[in-house]
Formats: structure tokens, sequence, C-alpha cells
């Protein structure tokens, strides 16, 4: 029996699918253009040089300090497939959605922790990510979005309050009548009923999942078309197991499977499950999170690790999963890559599960599985939402480039300062 991920009209790959893949890139040409005719890969002087959704930039970490246009945004799936079942589809998850470069600290406060993206949460919904992870805590009498250390939140690791973020997605849902989005919550809040309280003042009980109809033993869940049609479009899991009889939010390991996050999610040739996960071949849970981001996030290395790694670890966690392909691919820095990233990665693996072609792009609606449009793959250019209401926004904070990398600063002190601070405790 073949363990790879398949793509169309092939019964099996070799080991190497997805690094030839992108080897290949490395070695195309790339001619003259300008006034946002370059394509994926082709040379770049400035951002207005490259096409929609598309960026110019450049990977150091791999060699690469020529800038190429880069993608910068996903397609848009459910424009090109909307009648399967949401546990169909693979969607980009950001890690620490909310840690962003250059957020605000607290007033008179220097932040001393790590950065995981580079722009806001609304941008990182803009651009195709439909699935957020945030850390929430109990801080100054409300509940923040904060990185910690045995579950305390410090005035130089806090963002801010979490409603602030919750009403970027509000109104993202708001004027995206047809996007759904999953929200993963690392619960570290104590004050009772103040997550659902949390997310009824930010106006999302209107979206809500409720837990109550969510597939506890392995089932398909709704389409995507009768989530949007129930206005059921806000999936919501938490860390903490309590909450789900006294909040009624779903208890994220009871619905999902996941691998170990950090460094052993990134090491080569393994995919562990996460202890508190259900093991990778259970069929009990619906949903797979693929974590990918190693535990020290670093913005100059990740182009790197978003290239020929990212496939081939996806590769391993699809065996290691009994040739289930993830629903989500957790990262840092979503947009940083060599030229498809993850972008190109996640077409392949909804082409593959949504119609059995190699890239979602050659799908043809109400055709037959393995009927494909005859696409050159990789097909790097992205997909515009035909219904119109989806629009999209390539843009970092402005501190970031290639070269930024705050995170191997603050680490050290970072923790010398939490240990000065609990040995005060």
């Amino acid at each position: 029996m073949c363990s790879r991920f398949l793509d169309s009209r092939t019964k099996c790959r070799t080991p190497t699918i997805f690094a030839s893949f992108f080897f290949s890139l490395f070695l195309t040409s790339s001619a003259a253009c300008f006034n946002l005719n370059c394509q994926v890969l082709e040379a770049c002087t400035a951002a207005t040089d490259c096409g929609p959704g598309l960026y110019c930039g450049n990977c150091p970490a791999l060699g690469r300090t020529r800038p190429v246009c880069t993608r910068g945004q996903a397609t848009i799936v459910t424009s090109l497939v909307n009648v399967l079942p949401f546990n169909k589809y693979t969607w980009i998850m950001t890690h620490n959605s909310f840690s962003i470069v250059d957020a605000p600290s607290l007033a008179g406060v220097q932040r001393l922790t790590f950065y995981n993206q580079e722009d806001t949460v609304t941008n990182q919904l803009r651009n195709g990510v439909r699935g957020l992870m945030l850390d929430m805590y109990d801080f100054e009498n409300d509940i923040w979005l904060c990185h910690s250390f045995r579950e305390q939140c410090f005035n130089f690791t806090a963002f801010q309050p979490a409603i602030n973020t919750l009403r970027e997605v509000e109104a993202f849902l708001t004027a995206n009548p047809t996007e759904i989005i999953t929200i993963v919550i690392e619960d570290y809040v104590r004050s009772p009923k103040g997550l659902i309280n949390l997310f009824s003042n930010a106006g999302l009980d209107k979206y809500w999942f409720p837990v109550s109809d969510m597939p506890k033993k392995g089932e398909d869940w709704p389409t995507v078309t009768e989530m949007v049609q129930a206005n059921r479009r806000l999936l919501v899991f938490t860390s903490d197991a309590s909450k789900e009889a006294e909040e009624g939010i779903a208890y994220q390991w009871t619905y999902m499977i996941e691998n170990e996050s950090g460094d052993p999610g990134v090491q080569g040739g393994s995919c562990p499950h996460r202890k508190e996960s259900k093991p990778l071949t259970s069929r009990s849970a619906s949903l797979f999170l693929q974590n990918y981001f190693p535990t020290y996030p670093v913005e100059a290395d990740s182009c790197k690790e978003h290239s020929a790694p990212l496939a081939d670890m996806v590769n391993t966690c699809y065996k290691a999963a009994g040739n289930m392909l993830p629903n989500f691919i957790a990262v840092n820095f979503y947009m940083r890559s060599d030229g498809g990233g993850v972008f190109d990665i996640v077409d392949k693996m909804n082409g593959h599960s949504l119609c059995g072609c190699n890239t979602v792009s050659a799908c043809q609606e109400a055709a037959p599985f393995g009927s494909c449009k005859n696409i050159t793959v990789p097909y790097t250019s992205p997909v515009t939402n035909t219904a119109g209401s989806f629009t999209g926004s390539v843009q970092f904070s402005r501190s970031a480039s290639p070269a930024l990398s705050p995170n191997c600063c603050l680490f050290v002190l970072f923790y010398f300062l939490l240990i000065s601070v609990l040995l005060r405790l």
C-alpha cells in the first residue's frame, strides 16, 4: 500500500515528491517584468513589480539574496469547492496569531518575549488564514492575550485584551459572509464564565457553532455550504476540559488530533502525537491539526522552514496519521517562504482531498473526482474569489524584513527576567 501523499492520476510518488517540486522552483529562470506583471519567482525590486497576492522578498537562509515575487495569499478554496464536509479541507492556521512584531507594549513597560507573526489578525484573515491560535489569561481584571510562564501573564509578556482581537474576527466574519474561522485557545482563564462572556461581548455568539452539534465520534462535519447557510461560521476549541460542560466551549482533544508542537513537530522523519491528543491514527476525532513551528521562532529562518522541510513533514505526518491529511497547518511567519511556501502546499493538499487533482486550482465544479483542468503544477498564482466577498492585502508590519529577528535577541533576557520574577513570588 502506498503511504505517500498522492497527486491526481498517480498511484505512488517517490519520497521526494514535494522536495523535488521546491528544488525545481529554485532553477526557474526569471524574465524582466514590472508594474504588477511579475509572477512567483520572477525577479523584482519592489512590491509594485509583483502581481496580485504577491510581495517582493528573498530568503538569505537558503542563500537566495536576490528578491523575487513570493506568494502572500491563500487560494480561497471554498470559491472552487464548497459542497464537501468541513473536515475534508485544509486551512492555514497562525501560531500565536496575536504575537505580532511591532505590537505596542504596555505603557512604560518594555516587552520581552517572542514574536510569531508579522501582520495584524485582520490582515492574516484577509490573506486567507482561517485558523487562529490564541493564548488567553486572566490579567489586569480582564482576559488578555499573552505569552507566559507557569500559567501566569506578566506585564512584559502581555499583548492586549483578547476582546480587541475577537472584534477583528467579528468584523471579518460580518464583512465576509461565506468564510469560516476556527480559533484554538491555550486556555489559562479561571474567571467564572470568563471565556463565553468574552465571545458574547465581542459579538461572536451569533456565529457560534454549538458544541452539542459537533461530531464526537469521528463523523463528518456539515458541509461548508451548510455551515454558511446556518451562519455557524465560528468554531472555538479550548485546552481546558472543564469549559465544555461549564461554558459550552468544545474541549479541543475530543474533536481533534494533534502532533507535538515546537521542535518535536519540525524534527524530520518523526511526527509524534501531542500527549493530550489521541494517537494520530485514531479515527474517533475528525479534525487533524499539524503543528509546524520551532520552539524559538526566527523570522529569517522561516522562509527556509516553509520550503522543502515543510513539504517533507506534511508527508511524514500524513503517513503517521494513517494517510490522513491535516485540516490545519499551524505556522509562524506564515508569509515567509522561498516562493510558494505554505500556500502552495495547502493548495496541493486541498487538490488531493477535494477533487483528486494535484492542486486545488485544477478542480472543476461538479466534475467527477479526478477530473482535473490542464494546469501546470505547481500553480503559483493566487485564485481570485469569483464570488466577490473577499479581498486581500499582502502586508508586513513596519520593521518586519528578512533580516529582522528580535526573537534571537530577546529569548535569553526573557527567561532571565522570568526567573528573577518567579523567585520573588
